[in-house]
């Protein structure tokens, strides 16, 4: 019973210890301090981040919408991860948590996940790069490591891309080392048109450049006038007339269409035939041969 007196006594002493309240107090008080501190911390950051954003849409240089969006999100979310990791650090020192020691475990740690998880590691800072640094964005037309196809979705992780037949191909950030981007600049449609030996090649340039003074007027998609560059090369049966048009972005192949169609009514109309194949066959005279060699 002495004992258990003791020690009642002890707690007691301890619990009615004024410094000891004033001290749990201070400490209650601190670490609301850094909780409302950090909240109001992110809500700013995250409105500023927001207004700067905002007024880079009404900039002519401003980023595509869901380039914007990715940006936002990555950076908000890089921002809390800091800010809580240093919110949490501080609490730890409230309750004299040997904070160096943690910090430098953490760091064996995430040294030996950083050697495990390389490849993981290399597609985030990839994916960062790719849209920081505007390579391509979605919707884009681009080939990455010999994938054609237009772009779903571009990740910090990965991209998606899919096929005009439509396979979604998904790609590691990582992997991509060279990307070809068809929907930044002015598309051009080349057009190479077969024209018989016996026609008149001047005849079907006239013919054609008519026809493309005619069709720049009737498609918008056409940037200049189309041009008709001369003969191509001159094949086995046939000459090859080529002609080009400089389109806006991903629309050369429409127009390449319509104008391998327009040309080949006009040329029906005017009487100017397009080749066929042709095969010249040689029948030795065997019989005749040898009455020659007698």
């Amino acid at each position: 019973m002495g004992a258990i007196e003791g020690l009642w006594q002890t707690v007691f002493e301890f619990l009615a210890n004024r410094d000891f309240w004033i001290d749990i107090s201070n400490r209650i008080f601190r670490i609301l301090a850094i909780v409302i501190g950090t909240w109001l911390f992110l809500r700013l950051a995250k409105s500023a981040l927001n207004h700067i954003f905002a007024i880079r849409l009404k900039s002519p240089l401003r980023l595509s919408e869901r380039r914007e969006t990715t940006l936002i999100r990555l950076i908000e979310n890089v921002l809390t991860y800091v800010t809580y990791f240093i919110a949490l650090v501080m609490v730890l020192s409230e309750f004299e948590v040997d904070v160096r020691t943690l910090i430098a475990g953490a760091g064996v740690v995430g040294l030996a996940v950083g050697f495990g998880a390389q490849n993981l590691v290399r597609d985030v800072i990839t994916g960062f790069f790719i849209i920081f640094e505007k390579q391509f964005s979605v919707g884009d037309y681009v080939r990455i490591t010999g994938i054609e196809g237009f772009v779903e979705e571009i990740g910090l992780r990965v991209t998606k891309v899919k096929s005009w037949t439509g396979e979604l191909h998904i790609i590691p950030n990582g992997n991509i080392n060279q990307v070809t981007n068809f929907s930044i600049h002015n598309s051009i449609a080349v057009v190479d048109v077969s024209i018989a030996y016996e026609e008149q090649i001047q005849e079907a340039e006239e013919i054609i450049i008519e026809l493309l003074d005619e069709l720049y007027d009737q498609y918008d998609a056409m940037i200049v006038k189309p041009e008709y560059l001369g003969v191509q090369t001159l094949g086995a049966s046939e000459v090859v007339l080529r002609i080009i048009s400089e389109t806006r972005p991903m629309e050369h192949w429409g127009i390449g269409r319509e104008v391998r169609k327009a040309v080949k009514q006009r040329l029906d109309e005017r009487g100017i035939e397009i080749p066929f194949p042709r095969l010249v066959m040689y029948q030795r005279d065997e019989q005749a041969e040898v009455q020659e060699k007698v």
